[in-house]
């Protein structure tokens, strides 16, 4: 029998409806997290849940019918669901905005009473006017208010919803009730009628500012065109993008953009790849190159053969990951989280304090009544439930523009306080392309012996120094030959047999541990220039050395020195010889390296640097180094492009550039701190709010006003981040 930790999970995500604020999102939370088999988080800023679940345990449709039944509003969220949903907010920001325009409107003569307050003229304004004026305000455009705290009290908690709708009630209840009786007091019409104007107003702004720091998806799904033209039956014609399938031939113009992830057939161009890989510089295109969905073409006719489409371009990936980083949760928002879920309870005991306290001290039944709706206004905890998530938005919306990939926001809070970075040297700081530099035969042997043994060992063989010694000689006109028995040990070579007769292909240091003799003094002149050596050897007789560099990517030395300015040590951890490590970490301008390392030494240093107490992010390609991209605290795959990296690194960097590295952390820090400037407001508010409102010094106007501003103040602040850029371009390679 399988146990819940047995059973898979599947995972969706739900557009939500009906919250008012992050009280609302907590009470979702923690309806969802009740249901047996599932693990949801609620994003308030972005309207969302991210909802994890095991089928066998609990349906889509149970899930949904928990939201619904505390009186919110859920459906599973989709790719073609995106775009209806931006109609639908907004059109509700259009309704909104009319229904604020006739609160405003009249709510106006209620202003001018209040002016003619501060010239010393009282109540010019008839009661039965008051009246009339804030009965529509209070319960026609406070309506939503009404339903929302409805929803919620039905659904056994308590939100913003529920302190307006009693607060404005309560003032409106009670001069109503002075109105209609002929008491000698003072009625407070244009508090309630002011305050849902002014909540109203505040909510408008917020949507509009939460529509600005969530646009980083719709922007990216607005780079895919619609239509493409494609080659069926001999015809050139113009299809749906949706209608293209894996195989079909299609066609690139100039100024086009590229409609599916493709390999080009035909063609030579440049393309502008800048707002898929934050790269400023086109890439230039010919046949073999890939093109990916979104770019655009610039200059010549491309014919390429389409190799994702839909879900498997490059370009549905980022999507993914933006959204997945926008609905997660940043382990620094923890405090605001519990906060939230018990605040409105709070408030409203807070609320009856004052009101009885007042009463009781021998002020007037009014006096405490005010006091009290002002506390209830005041304290909405909108700010504190805004503080982070908008911040993620904008962040992650930021990276993906400069093609920084985040997963998570835990991965983008992390990244921020690197001490230490780990680094490859293949790939990384590297180009990755080696090529071969010199073929040496030893005496008795040739340079096309030499190539025939090494290019037979090495055929097949997808690691980039394989690569380059089977590409150097299919140029010299040199053909391998087959091979049985072949056997790759890790971190030293390969053997087999060639003909029948046993062949070995590695690392110098290997050979000494075969019992081989080879010329010392030329593999360390090799090596001192910054090349990698091998040997290959034929039925133990030695026949050679082969020299493979790889060149220094051109932005890596100034990667470093960006690094270095951000506080964060580097670290080359290589397989190479001490040599060519040190050849490379000089001119890379890298102080601590290590060399001769399998790739699992190169974990054990990421948790021997952790338990010093430094926080390691590690840069490789993914797959030779995954022991320690797993191991490190946050992990960097450098130009990993439409690669499986994309779904298995913390952070994904698009461009060829360990600059993109320094980026991630300059972007991370940037978050961070409007985070924590968030938090600060949020609590500042109020915790300075809520005792000025009981202490009978603010007003409930100005109650209204303070409230609505805190949440377009929050979000606005965390909109600041559009102003992050990343390091200058990285110069073209």
């Amino acid at each position: 029998m399988n146990t819940a930790a047995d059973l898979p999970e599947a995972q969706m995500d739900l557009a939500l409806s009906g919250m008012t604020c992050a009280a609302c999102a907590a009470r979702i939370e923690k309806v969802l997290n009740r249901l047996p088999g599932v693990t949801a988080h609620v994003n308030f800023a972005a309207e969302t849940a991210r909802v994890g679940y095991v089928p066998e345990r609990v349906s889509p449709e149970r899930v949904i019918q928990a939201v619904e039944k505390a009186g919110y509003g859920a459906h599973v969220m989709t790719d073609q669901s995106r775009d209806e949903e931006a109609r639908q907010h907004a059109e509700a920001y259009r309704s909104d905005w009319r229904r604020f325009v006739i609160a405003a409107v009249l709510s106006m003569p209620f202003v001018l009473q209040m002016i003619g307050m501060i010239a010393g003229k009282h109540d010019w304004l008839p009661l039965w006017i008051q009246f009339a004026l804030a009965t529509p305000v209070q319960f026609w455009i406070g309506q939503r208010f009404y339903v929302g705290a409805w929803h919620a009290l039905r659904g056994g908690s308590a939100n913003m919803d529920v302190l307006v709708a009693l607060g404005t009630s309560m003032a409106y209840g009670y001069s109503a009730v002075v109105l209609l009786a002929g008491l000698p007091q003072h009625v407070y019409f244009e508090a309630s009628a002011m305050v849902i104007t002014l909540v109203l107003l505040g909510k408008l702004l917020e949507m509009r500012a939460r529509a600005k720091a969530s646009s980083a998806i719709g922007e990216l799904l607005r780079l895919q065109p619609q239509s493409a033209t494609v080659e069926r039956n001999g015809a050139r014609v113009e299809v749906a993008v949706a209608d293209i399938v894996p195989r079909d031939i299609f066609i690139v113009r100039p100024g086009d953009s590229v409609p599916v992830d493709g390999e080009v057939i035909e063609g030579d161009s440049s393309v502008d790849e800048a707002l898929l890989t934050g790269e400023s510089l086109p890439a230039t295109k010919r046949e073999g190159s890939r093109v990916y969905a979104g770019t655009i073409n610039q200059q010549g006719l491309l014919r390429c053969v389409a190799t994702g489409v839909g879900r498997h371009t490059a370009l549905a990936a980022i999507v993914r990951l933006v959204a997945d980083a926008q609905g997660s949760r940043a382990p620094i928002q923890r405090l605001a989280d519990v906060i939230s879920g018990v605040f409105v309870p709070v408030v409203l005991s807070i609320a009856l304090l004052t009101f009885l306290a007042w009463w009781l001290l021998g002020q007037n039944f009014s006096g405490g009544l005010i006091n009290a709706v002002a506390v209830l206004v005041i304290a909405c905890p909108c700010a504190l439930g805004l503080a982070t998530p908008t911040a993620i938005m904008v962040g992650s919306g930021m990276g993906a523009r400069a093609g920084v990939l985040i997963r998570n926001a835990a991965a983008l809070e992390t990244a921020g306080k690197l001490t230490t970075l780990v680094v490859d040297k293949t790939g990384t700081l590297t180009q990755g392309k080696p090529v071969v530099t010199d073929v040496r035969a030893l005496p008795g042997s040739s340079d096309a012996e030499l190539l025939t043994i090494a290019a037979s060992l090495e055929q097949g063989s997808k690691h980039p120094l394989a690569q380059a010694v089977t590409a150097h000689a299919r140029h010299g006109g040199v053909a391998p030959r087959p091979v049985t028995d072949f056997r790759a040990l890790t971190g030293k070579g390969v053997e087999a047999r060639v003909d029948g007769v046993a062949a070995t292909l590695g690392s110098p240091a290997w050979a000494a541990e075969l019992g081989l003799t080879l010329p010392g003094a030329e593999i360390a002149a090799l090596q001192q220039s910054g090349k990698t050596v091998v040997f290959a050897a034929l039925a133990g007789r030695v026949l050679g050395l082969i020299a493979i560099a790889d060149r220094l990517r051109a932005s890596t030395a100034g990667a470093i020195g960006a690094l270095r300015a951000l506080g964060v040590t580097p670290l080359m951890l290589t397989g190479d010889n001490a040599l060519t490590a040190a050849a490379i970490a000089r001119e890379a301008g890298i102080d601590q390296w290590q060399s001769d390392l399998l790739p699992q030494d190169k974990a054990q240093q990421v948790k021997a640097l952790q338990s010093s107490g430094q926080v390691v992010g590690m840069a490789g390609d993914g797959i030779n180094d995954a022991p320690a991209l797993a191991g490190a605290n946050v992990s960097f795959a450098i130009g990993a492009g439409a690669d499986v990296a994309i779904q298995a690194a913390d952070i994904t960097l698009m461009r060829d550039s360990l600059m993109s590295v320094a980026d991630a952390i300059s972007l991370s820090r940037a978050t961070l701190s409007k985070i924590r400037q968030n938090l600060f407001f949020a609590f500042f508010y109020n915790v300075l709010g809520i005792p000025l409102a009981a202490a009978g010094m603010l007003n409930p106007v100005i109650a209204g006003a303070a409230m609505a501003l805190s949440s377009v103040s929050v979000v606005s602040n965390a909109l600041l981040l559009r102003r992050w850029k990343p390091h200058p371009a990285n110069p073209k390679e």
